[in-house]
């Protein structure tokens, strides 16, 4: 019975829109913080002249001693940060945060750093931009986990094996991490490519782009394949090379970048109202890694002010925490992670997560952390 008082409770609780908290927090902001930040350009640049680095040295491991192979995986690692670091500074740049009015050096310059991510720009830009952010964790949203009611079509069932949750097998964690991006990437991309129809069912949700976007995405696909095709003739194809110059940056860089995206909304609850305080999840995390990866932790204040310099999304957080005090979702990376291992992942209804087979069902973790409203 308390159970089924906390469901309707958080049904009906209060939700706020988030151009609501955007006026209200906006001229309490400094005015440079709603202006790009062009420095991040530089830093993309010089994370695709690491990558460019890391390849030209392993171009040339053939000739190093077979034992001394180990020294390369340092690189190895900074090479995948600076993949997740291209992800980020490219998701900035397309948000309008880093320049503006340029749309053909956003373009250029987005495209380059997508390609590491097989992610066509004129795609990310209605998928990211305009749909999820306009429908976070909402029916229409492609970035939520599956409803329980969909049917079990192949970018379900490898969902299920692969997105952390109650019942992913632990053998499964480092292939699901490192592959997740690649299978997202894919239902979206044949979605759009080969029927661009809202009825498609293997995907959470399906979404279409005009004729000329369509081409557009197709070309820039040819694209992205041409470079990835490059990078591998430049390192001879050669097995050795291959993995731990490209597979294994590749591998680091998305599986960082699914442990932000895994983190960021799955917990939550479904909101046809887009409250961003409750649909979104904010991190703690080691001061090094916000300053490495553009304060990307700071999710929720992302989804209140998208086009914003990320540099002030501490500021945020100030804010929001003096002004809707104990609503938003902030927990620590470790725990966030704990709560994603130890629930299911598909929406039985707007505020319960159920397993494959519907015999486990919870309420989403983090709803009662939610529940106070201003």
């Amino acid at each position: 019975m308390n159970s089924e008082k906390t469901i309707d409770a958080l049904k009906e609780q209060q939700l706020i829109h988030q151009s609501v908290y955007a006026k209200k927090l906006r001229p309490l902001l400094p005015p440079e913080a709603l202006e790009p930040d062009s420095s991040k350009i530089g830093i993309l640049l010089i994370n695709v002249a690491i990558l460019i680095l890391g390849w030209g040295i392993a171009a040339r491991l053939d000739s190093w001693p077979i034992y001394l192979l180990w020294l390369y995986l340092p690189l190895a690692v900074i090479m995948g940060n600076s993949v997740l670091v291209l992800l980020f500074s490219s998701h900035d740049l397309m948000h309008g945060s880093v320049v503006k009015k340029k749309p053909l050096l956003t373009y250029w310059i987005s495209f380059i750093g997508l390609s590491m991510w097989f992610m066509p720009p004129t795609q990310w830009k209605t998928l990211h931009n305009l749909v999820h952010h306009n429908n976070t964790n909402a029916l229409a949203d492609p970035d939520r986990n599956y409803l329980y009611q969909q049917p079990n079509t192949w970018g379900k069932w490898i969902q299920n094996i692969f997105a952390p949750s109650l019942e992913m097998h632990p053998s499964w964690l480092p292939v699901g991490m490192t592959g997740s991006w690649v299978v997202h990437n894919l239902r979206n991309l044949t979605s759009v490519l080969l029927f661009n129809n809202k009825s498609v069912d293997y995907v959470p949700a399906a979404f279409t782009v005009s004729p000329k976007d369509r081409r557009t995405i197709a070309f820039e696909c040819l694209g992205i394949l041409g470079i990835h095709f490059s990078i591998l003739f430049y390192l001879g194809f050669q097995p050795l090379k291959v993995a731990i110059a490209y597979l294994l940056p590749l591998a680091i860089g998305h599986a960082g970048g699914m442990f932000y995206i895994f983190t960021n909304h799955l917990m939550c609850r479904m909101t046809e109202v887009n409250d961003p305080l409750i649909n979104s999840v904010s991190l703690r995390v080691p001061k090094i890694f916000d300053l490495l990866h553009f304060n990307f932790s700071y999710h929720t204040e992302h989804h209140v002010f998208p086009s914003m310099n990320s540099d002030y999304y501490p500021l945020v957080q100030e804010l929001l925490q003096i002004h809707y005090p104990g609503r938003m979702n902030l927990v620590d990376a470790s725990e966030a992670w704990r709560l994603l291992m130890d629930t299911p992942r598909h929406y039985q209804d707007e505020v319960t997560l159920a397993d494959s087979l519907g015999n486990n069902s919870v309420n989403c973790p983090l709803d009662n952390s939610a529940i106070a409203t201003n």
